[in-house]
């Protein structure tokens, strides 16, 4: 994304809050490198649920 607009600043946020709860979950001193599979998978999936819902809801005309 070059140059996000105000909403897509936004969605990024939601998004990084929603990666954050499940880094909380799994323990912020873990090293990344040593995050399994299915708990970045969770991580990926939770920021761009976020992100996606971010989205739609602040232009629901748009199908996202």
């Amino acid at each position: 994304m070059v140059d996000p607009d105000e909403r897509e600043t936004a969605a990024l946020s939601a998004g990084l809050k929603a990666m954050a709860e499940i880094m909380a979950e799994i323990g912020w001193e873990r090293r990344l490198c040593d995050v399994t599979g299915p708990q970045a998978r969770n991580m990926a999936q939770a920021a761009v649920g976020a992100f996606l819902q971010s989205m739609r809801d602040s232009a629901p005309e748009v199908p996202f």
